[in-house]
């Protein structure tokens, strides 16, 4: 049995798809306060991970655990329950001596134009980088105690199909397909390295199948094109038919819109990255896995 915790995102639904198309899992297990089944023959376990009982009862009898738990862009709510949710996740894999597979993201990194590679040490910016590399920490002390075999998969910012939620599917993809111009935050000449979500999910299920994957981190696979957002929104205008015209949101009015909307507030200490190149090296998993094919930009957007 392998099971999915926080299993009603985007990666989470997409992962549930590839390990019941591509792996012997011995059954699926998806896990939520309020879960749905992606495919007819999914268990289904409702539990509040801010519950160690509940935690504990989800994840019994798994072989591989796969966290990909999202909350909203609340500092705040971050703060009180990530790590909790992490904690009890640990401890219920411990205890039922399950491998554990952590989906992490790049907020705890520099946000400076570096080549980000695993060994990339963490430098958060803002509350909720700090919440992201405190619990990165965690998973690397469990790593370390060597009670159970652990792994990070770690994707930096995503494009894609269904809900997937970024600056870039708001403010460009969902744009454009709803007939309005897409805005570029902060620069539209620097480069960005961004993910397609059924990539990362892809790349989750082959690491969490794979025993030799375990004790290590694996930035997860992406193309090595890295367009500039100019290069991004003509190609996503050119896949919708849409024409490729946008505007610049400058920091400053992001910063003066911050004011006024919690969610603009809410990606304020997220807003360096966007002002020089965001380079995320994935050539580890690439020369680990061969043939995993990635989707290039234009592939990703002519799915969209």
């Amino acid at each position: 049995m392998q099971t999915i915790l926080g299993a009603n995102g985007q990666i989470a639904v997409e992962l549930a798809r590839e390990l019941q198309r591509n792996y012997d899992t011995g059954g699926l297990r998806l896990v939520s306060r309020t879960p749905r089944k992606v495919h007819d023959t999914d268990h289904l376990v409702a539990a509040n991970l801010l519950d160690a009982k509940q935690t504990a009862e989800a994840v019994q009898g798994s072989s591989v655990v796969y966290f990909t738990a999202g909350l909203p862009p609340d500092t705040a709510l971050w703060e009180a329950q990530f790590p909790t949710m992490l904690r009890n996740a640990l401890d219920a894999c411990r205890a039922a001596g399950a491998k554990f597979a952590y989906f992490d993201n790049t907020y705890m990194y520099p946000q400076d134009d570096r080549l980000l590679t695993e060994s990339t040490p963490f430098a958060p910016v803002g509350r909720k980088g700090r919440v992201r590399a405190a619990m990165a920490r965690m998973v690397l002390d469990e790593m370390a105690r060597g009670d159970i075999p652990v792994l990070i998969g770690r994707a930096p910012e995503f494009y894609g199909p269904g809900k997937t939620q970024s600056f870039t599917n708001a403010l460009v993809i969902d744009r454009l397909k709803a007939g309005q111009k897409p805005r570029v935050p902060v620069r539209d000449d620097t480069r960005r390295t961004l993910i397609w979500t059924p990539d990362a999910s892809r790349a989750l299920a082959a690491l969490g199948n794979a025993p030799d994957a375990f004790g290590q981190t694996w930035h997860l696979p992406c193309s090595d094109d890295r367009p500039t957002y100019r290069e991004f929104v003509a190609m996503a205008a050119q896949a919708l038919g849409r024409g490729a015209g946008y505007t610049v949101v400058s920091r400053w009015t992001l910063a003066a819109a911050g004011i006024f909307s919690r969610p603009v507030r809410e990606i304020q200490e997220l807003l360096p990255r966007y002002r020089q190149d965001n380079l995320f090296d994935s050539s580890k998993f690439k020369q680990r896995f061969p043939d995993f094919a990635v989707t290039t930009y234009r592939e990703g957007l002519a799915q969209v």
